[in-house]
């Protein structure tokens, strides 16, 4: 565990994060206008890899028909106009704000949704259906977590009615989702930070090749001349190294594993050599944890610890994390702020997927994720698929607002609306 003071520096004022509550947190609803706009060009295509370059103001085409990790796929610069802070009353997104009474009847909705995924953004969609229970009071919403394979898993079996997920669903398996075509929702983008238990070390710097080296376990201690040279004038301790990773297939592996692949891999010279995905073949004598909450406790355990977690946890576990080196040379701490700015130009493919990590820009935070939920566009109930739209056009308006209290950055507006586009697609 951190020192007091290093706990300070790195988590600021942590009475916003503690502050998770359950009354309806609304600062603007959603305006029929946008819903207008975005839904006014829905437009199709049955492949990404052909499909002509788009503005940001143009709606997207299906998720379920392409695989977006392999096949080239329009894209669209999508600006950051929103500046994520730490203080929920800080947080300028203006997605939804309207004089107007909502587009969706909230109270109207009934029965019941099962949702499955990632636990990256788990704390915010814990927050999100608290606060949504008291806009609809009829309907009952359980998220389980589990990480983005259970969730992808769980959805191509229609054992949940939606899915998180913070990596895109592989080619070869979208044909085996029972459900037929699905669309993907962005949700909120955060940080993963590099969390580490070193007592004495308030403030640590890591370079992408040094976090190569030590989750290779290439180097195994803490004063090794590789960290040392990214940390001048700390005194490190010659404390082995205990890598922790996740044990189930997670959307937080493949972020981190795609950053490091981009910043190391083969192709940039590097020495990263495990690749990139939701599963790793980690090295012998490192340690696994289920959820970014396992993680987060085996580092809070374990002296000499370090593995990656999202900001909430990390926060939420009184983790100390170091700055990351970014593509720019700069050390980059994990805010929502370097989250924001490495979504100002984010290439966003046609069926909204996109990858933040390694961007461009001095102030970019490098290791930032995204995530999404996924849902079938065809619903066999219409009450079903009524309240899986009502609930993900709250994520995306009223509950953005939510984001920052729980550590998340909200969604730049141009992207709020081309997802409330992709809720649209979802019917009977």
């Amino acid at each position: 565990m951190a020192p007091p003071d290093a706990q300070n520096r790195h988590h600021g004022d942590n009475s916003v994060n503690s502050s998770r509550k359950r009354s309806l947190a609304i600062s603007g609803i959603l305006t029929l206008s946008l819903l207008a706009a975005a839904c006014s060009s829905d437009s199709s295509s049955s492949d990404t890899t052909s499909a002509s370059e788009s503005t940001v103001a143009e709606t997207t085409t299906s998720a379920a028909s392409t695989e977006t990790t392999e096949a080239p796929a329009a894209e669209t610069t999508v600006p950051a106009d929103t500046t994520a802070s730490s203080d929920a009353g800080s947080a300028s997104t203006e997605a939804g704000t309207t004089d107007t009474t909502p587009a969706v009847d909230y109270a109207a909705l009934q029965g019941s949704l099962i949702a499955s995924g990632a636990t990256f953004p788990k704390a915010f969609y814990d927050e999100a259906i608290a606060n949504f229970a008291e806009a609809a009071p009829d309907l009952t919403i359980e998220y389980g977590g589990g990480g983005s394979g259970k969730g992808r898993s769980d959805l191509q079996e229609q054992v949940v009615d939606f899915a998180g997920t913070d990596g895109v669903v592989k080619e070869a398996d979208i044909a085996l989702f029972k459900g037929g075509d699905f669309v993907y929702v962005p949700t909120v983008i955060a940080p993963i930070t590099m969390s580490y238990n070193l007592p004495g070390v308030d403030k640590l710097q890591l370079s992408p090749a040094t976090i190569s080296a030590i989750f290779q376990t290439t180097i195994t201690k803490w004063d090794d001349p590789l960290i040392a040279a990214d940390n001048p004038g700390v005194t490190l301790p010659s404390t082995d190294i205990v890598v922790v990773h996740r044990a189930d297939g997670s959307g937080t592996t493949d972020n981190f594993s795609k950053f490091l692949n981009a910043a190391e891999g083969p192709d940039a010279g590097g020495s990263w050599k495990l690749a990139s995905g939701s599963e790793l073949e980690w090295p012998a004598g490192t340690q696994a944890g289920d959820g970014n909450s396992g993680v987060a406790q085996i580092i809070t355990d374990t002296e000499g610890a370090i593995g990656y977690v999202d900001l909430s946890d990390a926060k939420a576990n009184n983790l100390s994390f170091a700055a990351v080196k970014n593509k720019a040379g700069k050390y980059i701490e994990p805010t929502l702020e370097a989250t924001s700015a490495a979504a100002e130009n984010a290439k966003i493919k046609d069926d909204l997927t996109y990858f933040l990590g390694w961007a461009d820009g001095d102030k970019s935070y490098p290791i930032a994720a995204q995530t999404w939920i996924i849902a079938y566009t065809k619903q066999a109930d219409p009450a079903k698929a009524e309240a899986i739209r009502g609930f993900l056009t709250y994520l995306l308006t009223e509950g953005q607002t939510l984001a920052p209290t729980v550590d998340y950055a909200p969604l730049p507006e141009s992207l709020v609306a081309k997802a409330l586009a992709n809720v649209d697609k979802i019917g009977a």
